[in-house]
């Protein structure tokens, strides 16, 4: 044990003989060593082969290196055996050498002996004095570490007669031939004294099916062609009045007559015909089960002439024509390469170009714009009103109500049709520019721009619309909006900005009548160009302006995405238009054409709107303010409030700041590389955070049909599906879309069935995705179950803001 190296061995007097190791002539107790040629060990095994001493060691003895084997004599017996091999030339080497070792240290002892001799012949010996001992506590150590029997010792008593203390002990020979076989049996036999019960047993067991054979025989006839005719059996005249006359059916009628009412009015109430056992479940048979959650190619829509090298900034679905998106593109370079290009960019065209289902390569409209639009919105009263947001900070306003028709008039594909077989994302991009160059779509020029002066001074990122139903005036109270429909807009720019604006503008002065011809000449050599808002064009100015500052600093924030809580999320449909003129949205005439400047009549004010907002960052903070403004003490201006709340979550720009489409208290931010949740009300942070993911996040948008899904695009080109329902910790789905970056996403709802996903990206492709069943349609309690969710989320975090306060107690008690 602990020498792999050595193998014992047992060498018969014949095998000493033969390789001349015998014990106490060849090998002796100071003489153990001895060397022996391992090609005569070969031959021995040749000739004795499972005799030799040496065959358990064969394969040891074939694969040694060397030329000569060590055997050392064991006369102690160390190893069990009275010799032993060694199996390596290291040991063979290490064992040979300790006799010379042993020898050398003698004569060195010799020679130190007879140094000492002659050099220290003057030095007189003192035997050392004892000294008491003194304790260090070692001994307590000991003590610690010695055993100690702890358990009490069982006593036995063992007892004998005494008369055969001593007695002799007799035993007899018996003769192994009287035995059959010469074996006997000691048989084993069941102790009383002892008594297991057995607890488990192994059995195996097959189960075979009966089988049983059986045969029929269908007996066959001819067939026969046979023919047959019918007609109804009426009674006569006389037999219908016998009968209706009747005493017999006035009976009946009258016995039945209750039941039959109660049976009416159970199928005017509900359907007595539904199956409840199915109505406890969904019904995934008809549009796909819970594995279908992928998002399915519809259509793409690219343009190599107008979006050349330029990346999609903001995507919009019309609100109420089928099939018909915008999509608007700023070039892909940074500031100091835009300030270096500018003069060349002044010459490229900027547009926003509208797309339908029906010619995916050429665009059915196009907006001309004065810089590249960061984004736009529809308007919700009038979908022909768009205002955006350009590069420089200015707001574009455009009315494309004279080719509302066009739009209309272009071919729509239903469901049920073929859809293209065009698939512009593997087309070749010279067939796509051939195809495109043919026939150019109508350029509709903006109606009114604001001033450069009063508006932001860098990009717009966000615009938004107000609703309908109330209004802001200069200090930011929140009035009612009498005109009922949408007149004023909110924008917030990174240029620590964020302006409300009126489309109404302020009264005009009265011009003289030279000034009146000369603005209807410049109006007759423009035929094209609307007068919708002609009044606001380049005199617009902000209503309200709101200057995010950060607390006792002079730093302010720059704000990227905003989100009211009055936001619209569903436009007014065709058939959800009311009846009222101010409201008539498919009218002839624009709800915006009679607009009048606000009249200094008294409003009723609106208490119960909220003025708070949520703000997302270009430095990753979420910022919750008030627009509501306030006087300086000291001068009297309007100024703004500082925000209430401010966290840093992110670690990159808030590029999404949404509120759930079911929840107005719940928002969504989406920015750097996670997201969070946060709950208006909620001063401590977001209720639910996401770790970091391997990409960063560039969009993201709730699902407008069910509320626990949203999607969220990445910087490699794909998709995560969160359904916090499923999962709360990864995504459910991920979906690869493009090979570039995900720019925007906007969903859509075309009908009850058909639901779209509209998804931009880096390189100037426009994906639009059928969304699946199992995506577009929440199940009967989903609604409730994600309320609950929130609320226990909530809890959670008011549980854990008092265990912080309590841990911080008792830290300083």
């Amino acid at each position: 044990i602990g020498h792999p190296e050595i193998f014992p061995l047992v060498f018969t007097t014949q095998t000493q003989e033969i390789f001349n190791c015998r014990v106490d002539k060849d090998v002796t107790e100071e003489n153990r060593f001895k060397l022996i040629k391992k090609e005569d060990i070969i031959e021995d095994l040749k000739t004795r082969a499972a005799v030799s001493d040496f065959h358990p060691v064969k394969k040891v003895v074939l694969e040694y290196p060397g030329e000569e084997l060590l055997v050392v004599f064991d006369a102690e017996l160390q190893y069990g055996q009275n010799f032993y091999l060694v199996a390596t030339e290291e040991a063979k080497e290490n064992l040979l050498k300790l006799p010379e070792a042993a020898e050398e240290e003698e004569e060195k002892e010799k020679e130190d002996d007879e140094n000492k001799d002659g050099t220290l012949e003057g030095y007189v010996y003192k035997p050392p004095v004892r000294k008491p001992w003194v304790s260090l506590g070692s001994e307590k150590e000991v003590e610690e570490e010695s055993v100690r029997e702890t358990v009490s010792k069982t006593k036995y008593l063992i007892s004998r007669v005494r008369r055969k203390f001593g007695a002799p002990v007799k035993f007899t020979d018996k003769n192994a031939s009287s035995v059959k076989d010469s074996y006997i049996e000691c048989t084993s036999y069941q102790d009383k004294t002892f008594s297991i019960k057995l607890l488990e047993k192994d059995v195996g067991v097959q189960v075979v099916p009966k089988v049983r054979e059986n045969s029929t025989q269908t007996k066959w006839t001819y067939p026969k062609n046979a023919a047959t005719q019918y007609f109804p059996r009426e009674f006569s005249d006389e037999e219908k009045e016998e009968s209706l006359s009747s005493k017999k059916l006035k009976e009946f009628i009258t016995s039945v007559r209750l039941r039959m009412e109660i049976a009416l009015q159970q199928n005017e109430i509900m359907n007595v015909f539904s199956d409840d056992w199915k109505a406890l479940a969904e019904d995934e048979s008809s549009y796909g089960g819970k594995s279908d959650v992928y998002l399915k190619e519809y259509q793409s829509f690219i343009d190599l002439h107008y979006l050349k090298d330029r990346t999609i900034s903001c995507v919009c679905w019309h609100p109420n024509i089928y099939g018909i998106i915008a999509e608007s593109a700023t070039e892909r370079l940074s500031y100091e390469e835009r300030v270096d290009l500018s003069g060349k960019l002044l010459l490229q065209k900027s547009v926003i170009l509208f797309w339908s289902f029906a010619d995916p390569l050429h665009p059915q409209l196009m907006l001309e714009c004065p810089e590249d639009i960061y984004c736009f919105q529809f308007s919700p009263s009038d979908p022909n009103i768009i205002a955006g947001g350009c590069f420089n900070g200015q707001v574009v306003l455009w009315d494309i109500s004279q080719y509302e028709e066009k739009l209309r008039n272009a071919k729509t594909i239903a469901s049920g049709i073929k859809k293209t077989a065009v698939n512009l994302v593997n087309a070749s991009p010279s067939f796509i520019q051939a195809q495109q160059t043919g026939t150019e779509p109508p350029l509709v020029r903006y109606c009114a721009v604001s001033s450069i002066e009063y508006g932001h001074k860098a990009i717009i990122t966000d615009i938004q619309w107000l609703p309908d139903y109330f209004e802001v005036n200069r200090m930011g109270t929140t009035f009612e909006n009498r005109a009922g429909i949408c007149v004023q807009l909110v924008t917030c720019s990174p240029h620590c900005s964020i302006l409300f604006w009126d489309i109404r503008g302020t009264k005009l002065p009265v011009q003289p009548l030279s000034e009146k011809v000369k603005e209807e000449k410049i109006i007759d050599v423009l035929p094209e160009f609307p007068d919708t808002f002609k009044h606001l064009d380049l005199t617009w100015k902000p209503l309200i302006k709101i200057i995010l500052c950060k607390s006792d600093t002079s730093v302010d924030y720059s704000p990227i995405r905003i989100s009211l809580r009055e936001q619209h999320y569903h436009y007014k449909t065709p058939d959800k238009v009311q009846s009222l003129n101010k409201l008539e949205v498919l009218a002839k005439e624009s709800p915006y054409a009679e607009i009048s400047v606000p009249s200094g009549k008294t409003l009723r004010v609106l208490e119960n709107i909220s003025t708070n907002f949520f703000v997302g960052t270009e430095d990753g903070e979420v910022i919750y303010s008030d627009w509501k403004m306030e006087r300086d003490s000291d001068s009297g201006k309007l100024i703004s409030q500082k925000p209430s709340q401010t966290h840093t979550i992110h670690d990159g720009i808030v590029h999404t700041v949404q509120r759930s489409p079911f929840f107005k208290d719940i928002i969504l931010s989406i920015g750097g590389w996670n997201f969070a949740i946060w709950k208006e009300g909620v001063a401590s942070g977001p209720i639910l955070q996401s770790s970091c993911s391997a990409v960063r996040y560039t969009a993201g948008h709730w699902s407008l049909t069910r509320p626990g899904v949203f999607f969220i695009g990445r910087e490699d080109g794909n998709i995560d599906i969160w359904d916090l329902l499923e999962k709360t910790h990864e995504p459910s789905q991920f979906q690869s879309i493009s090979i570039s970056m995900i720019t925007c996403i906007r969903p859509w709802i075309a009908s009850a069935k058909q639901h779209f996903l509209a998804v931009s990206d880096d390189s100037g492709v426009l994906h639009v995705l059928e969304i699946s069943w199992t995506l577009s349609h929440p199940s009967s309690n989903e609604h409730a179950s994600v309320l609950h969710y929130f609320e226990r989320e909530v809890e959670y975090v008011k549980y854990y803001e008092q265990r912080q306060e309590f841990q911080a107690k008792e830290r300083i008690e």
